[in-house]
């Protein structure tokens, strides 16, 4: 590939990488994919000029082959009825049609030969370009997790040691203060449930005295 071949990859690479929406290896990889899409439609239209080459040879040797059979026919006919001029005329017209025909023959078994090449390269170019598509596939997985790690390893280079425990010194006081303040709460409770429940049993002296005259009154009613 030549300097100016490379710098048309890099930058159509490039161009249609933006418009991709994809990372600069598989970028490449997409304009060589485009690049030996164009290559095999340009093979194809070859292929097909080649195969119309190829049919109007073959025409051509027929329609020779069937004017060599006629030439023969006269001049055999010519000989029968003792007509040398006619005879000598068709024969000479005979062998100027083999003549053709032979190189008519020798021209279609070369485009035939070059029939075959191209169908061969061709093959060859569809099985590289299907190589090529699965290949991609893993190439940007590969890339795809490559970029994923390099992301995780920036990110967690940002981090500093020192940082982090402190913040998880910071979220351990945090729950240490939370767990205290539990505690803290459960022990206030039962004092404060024996609190109520002495202040229920307590009985001031206005109570008691009623308590007592009333118990007077019945004692006297007895």
């Amino acid at each position: 590939m030549g300097i100016f071949r490379r710098i048309k990859t890099i930058t159509m690479a490039e161009i249609n990488g933006l418009l991709d929406g994809i990372e600069d290896p598989i970028a490449m990889l997409n304009e060589y994919s485009r690049e030996m899409e164009q290559e095999i439609a340009k093979g194809q239209k070859a292929l097909a000029r080649q195969i119309f080459v190829e049919k109007k040879q073959e025409a051509l040797i027929s329609e020779t082959q069937t004017l060599v059979d006629k030439r023969t026919r006269q001049a055999k006919l010519a000989i029968e009825k003792g007509e040398e001029a006619i005879a000598k005329l068709a024969v000479q017209e005979k062998l100027t049609h083999e003549k053709q025909l032979a190189v008519y023959q020798e021209q279609y078994d070369a485009v035939k030969a070059q029939t075959k090449i191209l169908l061969e390269k061709l093959d060859e170019l569809r099985e590289t370009f299907n190589q090529l598509q699965q290949k991609k596939i893993l190439l940007a997985s590969r890339a795809n997790v490559a970029q994923s790690m390099k992301q995780i390893q920036k990110a967690t280079v940002s981090f500093q040691k020192d940082t982090i425990a402190r913040g998880v010194a910071r979220a351990e006081e945090r729950i240490l203060l939370m767990e205290a303040e539990v505690q803290a709460g459960s022990q206030f409770s039962a004092p404060l449930a024996q609190f109520d429940a002495t202040y229920q049993t307590f009985i001031d002296d206005e109570e008691l005295n009623r308590e007592i005259e009333k118990l007077t009154k019945e004692k006297v009613n007895i």
